[in-house]
C-alpha cells in the first residue's frame, strides 16, 4: 500500500472540530471510558486504535449519541451536543457511516444513493407521488456513484456487489448526506488487499474536504493514512501523536504485548 496522509491544506493549531471533554461511561458500575479529553482537528485523518476492551467502540457510540455519557460533555464545531439526539446531530454534519448509511440489499447502486439524497433533500416516495419527482436526484446519484468508482456497478443490486464494493456503496450513500465530519468503524476490516488499496484510497479523497475519526486494526493502513493516532488503554488515552512516535512510545508497546487487536 502507498498511499500516505498528504492534504492540500495542514490544519491549524487549535481548530478543532469535535472535542471529549473528561468525557466517562459506567455499565452497571464498570468503567468503559473514564475521564477522556480527545479533540480532533478539522481537516485531519484522526486514529483511534488500541487493544481489544481499550473503549474505542464506546467512544463512537458516545461521539454519534449511541450512548449517553455517565459525565463530561462533547462538543461539535464549538457546540454543546452532549444532549443531542443521534438524528440532530447527523443533520448538523457529523455521520456514522455504519449507523446512518442504509444499504438495502435488494436495491441497485443507484437506488441506493438515490434513497441516500432523497433523505438529505427531504423528499420521500409515496404512492400519490409520481417516481419522476426524483428525476431531480438522477444527476448527484451518478454523480456519487461515478465519484466512489461503482459506475460500472449502478444498476447492480446491493447484495451481489463484492465486499470491497459493498463498503464503497455505504461510503457513497453516507457522503449523500453532505457530513462536515465522518467517523469510520473499522472501514477497511475483511478487505483483501486490492480492495485496502481502493477503499483506502478513496478515504484520503473524501479527507481532502471532510474530517475523518476512524477506529482501524490494520496498522499498516493506520500508518499510511492518519495525520493523528490516539492510542486507548482501559477507556483511557494512553498516548498521542503521529504514527511514528507513538509506535515507539514504550506504554503503547506494552499494551499490544500478546498481539494486536
Amino acid at each position: 500500500m502507498t498511499t500516505t496522509a498528504d492534504h492540500a491544506t495542514p490544519p491549524r493549531t487549535g481548530d478543532w472540530i469535535i472535542e471529549a471533554r473528561d468525557l466517562s461511561k459506567s455499565f452497571a458500575g464498570f468503567y468503559a471510558v473514564r475521564g477522556l479529553n480527545l479533540q480532533v482537528q478539522r481537516n485531519t485523518i484522526h486514529a483511534l486504535i488500541g487493544p481489544n476492551g481499550a473503549g474505542k467502540t464506546t467512544i463512537f457510540n458516545l461521539l454519534t449519541k449511541f450512548h449517553q455519557p455517565t459525565s463530561g460533555q462533547v462538543l461539535f464545531n464549538g457546540n454543546d451536543v452532549t444532549r443531542t439526539s443521534m438524528a440532530e446531530l447527523a443533520r448538523t454534519g457529523m455521520v456514522r457511516s455504519f449507523q446512518i448509511s442504509s444499504v438495502f440489499p435488494s436495491l441497485t447502486v443507484f437506488e441506493n444513493v438515490r434513497i441516500a439524497l432523497q433523505r438529505k433533500s427531504g423528499l420521500s416516495v409515496r404512492f400519490w407521488r409520481a417516481l419522476s419527482a426524483l428525476d431531480g436526484l438522477t444527476a448527484r446519484t451518478d454523480e456519487l456513484i461515478q465519484w466512489v468508482g461503482l459506475a460500472e456497478w449502478r444498476n447492480i443490486e446491493a447484495a451481489n456487489l463484492p465486499y470491497g464494493r459493498k463498503r464503497a456503496l455505504e461510503l457513497a450513500t453516507t457522503l449523500a448526506l453532505d457530513p462536515e465530519m465522518l467517523l469510520l468503524d473499522e472501514p477497511l476490516a475483511g478487505m483483501g488487499h486490492e480492495d485496502i488499496d481502493r477503499v483506502a484510497e478513496l478515504i484520503l479523497r473524501i479527507a481532502q474536504e471532510r474530517t475523518i475519526l476512524m477506529v482501524e486494526h490494520n496498522l499498516s493502513v493506520v500508518a499510511d493514512l492518519s495525520d493523528h493516532i490516539t492510542v486507548l488503554a482501559r477507556g483511557q488515552v494512553l498516548a498521542e501523536g503521529a504514527y511514528d512516535a507513538v509506535a515507539r512510545n514504550p506504554k503503547v508497546l506494552e499494551a499490544y504485548i500478546g498481539g494486536v487487536a
